[in-house]
C-alpha cells in the first residue's frame, strides 16, 4: 500500500502529520503492546517465586519488548494465520522463544491463567494512555501555550463584540483569545484526571484458573500489584471478561468536548479573517483558488474544523458503543477498539492545521480601529449606566431612542446628545471621556 492508494486520508494524504501514532494504534502496536503485557506478566510471576528466572532468560524477553520490530510482529502473524487467534499467536511466538533460550519447562506459565481480554484491555488502555500522554495531550498544551502568547500579546488592542452578530460592548482580542485558553485549560486537567482503567481477572474477572490451581494465593492483590505497579494503570475490582470502558468513555468524550472548543476556535478566527480583522501571510508558489487569483483562503481552520467533526464522530460512537457488552461479553467491543486511533489521527491533523494557520496570522489593527469608531452606539451602554448612578430619569430609553437601528451614530452625534443632557458639566465631561476604544472593562490578570 502507497500514500496513494490509502482508503483513509489518515494513512494517505496526512500519512506525515500521523506516522508518529503507527507505534500505538496499528497493528503492529497492538501486537506489541500484547508481547509487553504477556512478557511482564511473565517476569512478575516469576518475581513472586511462582518459578525460576535466569538473569540471562529475563535479559532476553526484555530485549524482545524493547526491540520488538515488524518482522516479530510478521512472525506472529504467521502464527495468527494456523491458530486463527491474535492473542493465542502471541503466546505461541513467546513459546518459541523460550525454547530458543532452553527455558521449555517454563513455556505454560506464559499466559498462565489468563484470557485474551486481559490482554488486550491492558495492552490498549496502555498503548491509549501513552499515545495521550506522549503526544495528544503535550499538543494540546502546546497549543494551549501558543494562544496563550497570542493573548499576552493582544492584551491591550481593543475589539469590537459581536453578540448575535451584532455590534456589542468593546472587548479586547486577548481576552477573547484567553477564553479559549481558560477552557482548554479546564478540559486538558479533566482529561489528566481520569485514570487509565483496565481489567485483568480470568475468564469472568474472578480469577477462576488462578485461584484454582494455587488458592492460597491472594490473586486480587497480586493483579493489583502488576496492573497498577508494573504498567501503571488502574485495575478495575469488578468485571465480567472484559473491561467496562467507563473511564475510556469519559476520555472520549471529554476529548469532543475539547474538540468543539477548538471548533469554536477555528470558526471565530475564520471570522475574523472574513472581517479582515487578520490577514494572513502568504507563501510563494501557494494557489489560494483555481479561478481567483487575488484569493487567500483561511483553509488551515476549515481543514482542522472538518477534521475534527470527523474525531467527535467517531468518539461518540466509542463512548456510546463500548460500555455495552451482552452479559459478560460479546465481540462488538474488539472491532470497534481496532479503530480508537483514527480519531486520535484526526485530531492530530486538526492541530498541525491550528498551529499552521495561526502562524499565518497578521494582525489588521487599522480594520478594528476603524470597525470602533464606526460603532459609537455601543458606548450607550456605558453612558446609561452612569445616568443611572446618577438617578437621571429614564437614561436606557433615552439612549434606545437615539441609538436602536440608528446605523448613523458616531462621535459628533455622540457628543451632541450629551451636550443636550441637563446634567452638570462636569459630568458631561466625564460620559465624553467615553470611547469605544477605552470601554473595554477589566478581566482578571493573564
Amino acid at each position: 500500500m502507497s500514500q496513494l492508494s490509502a482508503i483513509s486520508p489518515i494513512d494517505g494524504r496526512y500519512h506525515k502529520q500521523t506516522a508518529h501514532l503507527s507505534g500505538y494504534f496499528s497493528e503492529f502496536g497492538l501486537i506489541k503492546y500484547r508481547v509487553l503485557v504477556e512478557v511482564h506478566y511473565f517476569l512478575f510471576l516469576a518475581d513472586k517465586k511462582f518459578f525460576k528466572v535466569t538473569p540471562a532468560l529475563k535479559k532476553a524477553l526484555l530485549a524482545v519488548v524493547d526491540n520488538f520490530s515488524e518482522e516479530d510482529a510478521q512472525k506472529i502473524k504467521t502464527i495468527e494465520a494456523t491458530t486463527n487467534h491474535d492473542v493465542k499467536a502471541v503466546e505461541y511466538f513467546l513459546k518459541e522463544i523460550l525454547d530458543a533460550h532452553k527455558a521449555s519447562e517454563l513455556k505454560e506459565w506464559i499466559h498462565f491463567g489468563l484470557t485474551s481480554q486481559d490482554i488486550n484491555n491492558t495492552a490498549i488502555p496502555l498503548s491509549w494512555k501513552e499515545a495521550m500522554e506522549n503526544n495528544t495531550l503535550p499538543a494540546l498544551v502546546n497549543l494551549q501555550n501558543r494562544l496563550y502568547q497570542f493573548a499576552k500579546q493582544w492584551k491591550k488592542v481593543p475589539l469590537l463584540a459581536r453578540t448575535h452578530g451584532q455590534p456589542a460592548s468593546p472587548t479586547t482580542l486577548g481576552k477573547e483569545v484567553m477564553v479559549f485558553v481558560e477552557r482548554l485549560h479546564n478540559q486538558i486537567e479533566l482529561f489528566a484526571a481520569i485514570p487509565y482503567a483496565a481489567k485483568f481477572g480470568g475468564a469472568t474477572g474472578n480469577f477462576n484458573a488462578h485461584h484454582i490451581a494455587y488458592p492460597k494465593k491472594n490473586w486480587v492483590s497480586l493483579g493489583n500489584e502488576f496492573v497498577e505497579d508494573v504498567l501503571g494503570l488502574q485495575r478495575m475490582q469488578f468485571t465480567t471478561q472484559i473491561e467496562h470502558y467507563d473511564n475510556f468513555a469519559a476520555h472520549c468524550d471529554n476529548l469532543k468536548r475539547i474538540n468543539n472548543i477548538l471548533i469554536d476556535l477555528s470558526r471565530d478566527i475564520w471570522t475574523y479573517i472574513s472581517m479582515d480583522y487578520f490577514k494572513q501571510q502568504t507563501k510563494k508558489g501557494e494557489v489560494g483558488s483555481s479561478a481567483m487569483p487575488h484569493k487567500v483562503n483561511p483553509i488551515d481552520f476549515e481543514n482542522a474544523e472538518g477534521n475534527l467533526g470527523i474525531a467527535n464522530a467517531l468518539l461518540e460512537h466509542l463512548a456510546a458503543k463500548l460500555p455495552i457488552s451482552r452479559l459478560q461479553r460479546d465481540l462488538t467491543d474488539s472491532t470497534v477498539l481496532r479503530n480508537i486511533g483514527v480519531p486520535v489521527g484526526h485530531i492530530a491533523i486538526a492541530i498541525n492545521s491550528l498551529e499552521k494557520g495561526l502562524g499565518k496570522l497578521i494582525l489588521n489593527e487599522t480594520k478594528i480601529q476603524e470597525d470602533l469608531e464606526n460603532n459609537w452606539a455601543v458606548v450607550a451602554e456605558a453612558i446609561q449606566t452612569i445616568l443611572r448612578r446618577e438617578k437621571y430619569p429614564n437614561p436606557y430609553e433615552a439612549l434606545k431612542d437615539l441609538t436602536r437601528g440608528n446605523s448613523k451614530i458616531d462621535k459628533k452625534s455622540m457628543h451632541k446628545f450629551i451636550d443636550g443632557l441637563k446634567v452638570t458639566a462636569a459630568l458631561k465631561k466625564e460620559l465624553k471621556q467615553i470611547t469605544p476604544q477605552n470601554y473595554t472593562g477589566i478581566t482578571a490578570e493573564y
